[in-house]
């Protein structure tokens, strides 16, 4: 019975205890003064009631994150992931639940981020304190490049005086995608070599041929007009090399700006035939022309349009020319009053091109034949040109390819809306 009563008491003295702590006034006043006198009897039981108290709220800080910390991973533009110092994901933001499948609070962090360099990097954080960045590469799907940033974060009331012997109480966790900066960068790169290496053939060219003119060919006249005459050639390969080299950096300049006047679709197309039509001869090909009837109007830069026209009939004359005919047209899409594009093609009956080869044509540099795009003066930037072009006036390139039955270029323009078509003046009323 005693043994009982001291149980009794014990739970009694611990309930009024924390009352008393918490300052909840709803005891009868007999009640209050039990407590009272029970915890005074029992300070070390109530001490260690406060101590499991405060390892209980530490916990629960560890749990649940606040509402200033949701709000401000909420507000950060990158997919970011809030953990303890166990690893168990409390928050993620909306980037992260777009950016990863299937990850929710509760689960471990290794359940949505199984990069092994990025969880070791986690425990290290845990362990030490220390922030960490670190970066890695994934091979699945694609080839992708990312970057963590790792953080520990001591809520207040924390140990924060001696944190090496506490975790923790969250991980942040902020992950970038690199990937297109480095493929940017790569790009850049590839950019500098493929030039370097392009401008440095016809260099030496030109160095040999000077050294002999000064040397052995110094009195050869017969040597020396040939040896003129090839140096002139190799000249031209580099100013044409620098020419698009230049003509693509102005428009990366401009491919944010959308073209805002109007110009007229057909009579870019037969200024650029006319002005081709001496290669077209001296190549035995004939360009056939099936436009409409009026001026079809669209928003664009009258120059660079020249220039896609002019690359894409160019490449059709030089790469199809077994065929004898380049037809170029242009078609409404779709055939009624709303008209959405501009449909403009080029095609020719050539050797095609392999199907392989179509993802990448409008790579810097890239050639399907090496050897016979420098022998019909080709730099490999045409279509990397007309890319860029296409690119700043909304514009898409379509190319459609079979081998032995040619290869046929489509370009989508946008139409002229209604309200860009220019106001027609007003005529007089005849009385």
């Amino acid at each position: 019975m005693g043994e009982a009563r001291w149980v009794l008491l014990t739970a009694l003295a611990a309930a009024i205890a924390a009352v008393v702590a918490f300052q909840v006034p709803f005891l009868p006043a007999a009640g209050a003064m039990l407590g009272v006198t029970a915890v005074a009897a029992f300070v070390p039981r109530r001490s260690a009631s406060r101590r499991v108290r405060l390892s209980t709220q530490r916990e629960m800080r560890r749990m649940w994150p606040g509402t200033g910390m949701k709000m401000t991973v909420d507000a950060l533009p990158t997919p970011c992931f809030v953990a303890d110092g166990r690893g168990i994901t409390r928050y993620v933001n909306a980037q992260a639940l777009a950016a990863y499948d299937g990850v929710k609070p509760g689960d471990p962090l290794s359940f949505s981020l199984r990069a092994p360099s990025l969880l070791e990097a986690f425990d290290r954080v845990c362990s030490t304190g220390d922030a960490e960045r670190i970066s890695w590469i994934e091979k699945v799907p694609t080839e992708t490049w990312h970057e963590a940033h790792i953080a520990p974060i001591y809520m207040p009331g924390s140990n924060a005086q001696n944190r090496s012997h506490n975790l923790p109480d969250f991980i942040l966790v902020v992950i970038q995608d690199l990937t297109e900066n480095r493929r940017l960068e790569r790009m850049r790169t590839d950019f500098v070599a493929n030039a370097s290496h392009e401008l440095r053939t016809p260099l030496a060219s030109l160095t040999g041929f000077i050294e002999t003119l000064q040397g052995p060919a110094r009195n050869d006249p017969e040597a020396q007009d040939r040896f003129l005459s090839i140096m002139l050639d190799q000249a031209e390969r580099m100013r044409r090399l620098i020419d698009d080299i230049l003509s693509l950096s102005r428009i990366e300049l401009k491919a944010h700006v959308r073209p805002a006047s109007v110009v007229d679709l057909s009579e870019i197309i037969r200024h650029t035939s006319d002005a081709l039509s001496p290669l077209a001869k001296d190549l035995g090909v004939e360009i056939r022309i099936d436009l409409p009837e009026t001026a079809v109007r669209l928003k664009g830069d009258r120059d660079e349009l020249i220039q896609v026209v002019e690359n894409l009939v160019e490449n059709a004359l030089k790469y199809g020319s077994i065929g004898n005919y380049v037809d170029v047209g242009l078609s409404a899409h779709p055939e009624d009053q709303d008209l959405a594009y501009w449909i403009l093609s080029v095609r020719d009956y050539g050797e095609g091109i392999p199907s392989e080869h179509l993802p990448r044509l409008t790579e810097r540099f890239y050639r399907v034949d090496v050897d016979s795009s420098r022998a019909l003066k080709g730099t490999g930037l045409g279509l990397a040109i007309v890319k860029h072009i296409l690119t700043r006036h909304r514009a898409r390139l379509e190319i459609e390819s079979e081998p032995g039955e040619g290869a046929t270029f489509k370009v989508w323009l946008p139409a002229l809306e209604k309200s860009d078509e220019p106001e027609q003046p007003a005529t007089a009323q005849q009385d």
